[in-house]
């Protein structure tokens, strides 16, 4: 790696840290570009290509990631819950938990037990929203999945009888 790119990496790794620790303030480009050292617009271009996706829906995801945890782990409404991760608005809020998520917050809320004596690590790990927002779980488009051919037989090389079991 060159230092160039090392440079350029570390500029938005300190950049990525200042969102992940001030998720819940108001952040702008402007700003997270002068924590970087470098233009707006080389600013945005650079993140993408280091991590994949926008500052914007990276700080969108983390404050998300962050009310995941608090609708499991509190019994605060979610309203407070908007506003304590940074969100200024119930709506957009909703909608975009909705888009990562795939479903509303009270919904998630309902449906998730906080788990059991589990390190937070493998917590945050197993609860983390996916960055492939909108793209369905399994196999990409157009590639053969493990699922029945199209005449219900099934595909090559596995078979549909149980395991035979050793006495």
């Amino acid at each position: 790696m060159s230092r160039a790119v090392e440079e350029s990496n570390r500029a938005m790794l300190r950049a990525r840290d200042a969102m992940d620790r001030a998720y819940a303030q108001p952040l702008d480009i402007p700003a997270l570009a002068r924590i970087a050292y470098v233009s707006e617009a080389h600013f945005i271009r650079t993140f993408r290509a280091t991590f994949g996706e926008t500052p914007h829906r990276y700080l969108q995801r983390r404050r998300i990631e962050r009310a995941m945890y608090l609708l499991v782990r509190t019994t605060e409404p979610v309203t407070e819950i908007c506003h304590l991760v940074g969100f200024g608005s119930l709506g957009t809020f909703s909608r975009t938990f909705h888009d990562i998520v795939g479903e509303s917050p009270s919904a998630y809320r309902r449906r998730k037990v906080a788990p059991a004596d589990v390190p937070s690590c493998f917590t945050r790990a197993w609860m983390r929203p996916s960055a492939a927002v909108g793209r369905p779980a399994g196999p990409a488009p157009g590639v053969a999945g493990p699922g029945p051919a199209a005449d219900g037989r099934a595909p090559a090389g596995v078979s549909d009888r149980a395991p035979a079991v050793a006495p």
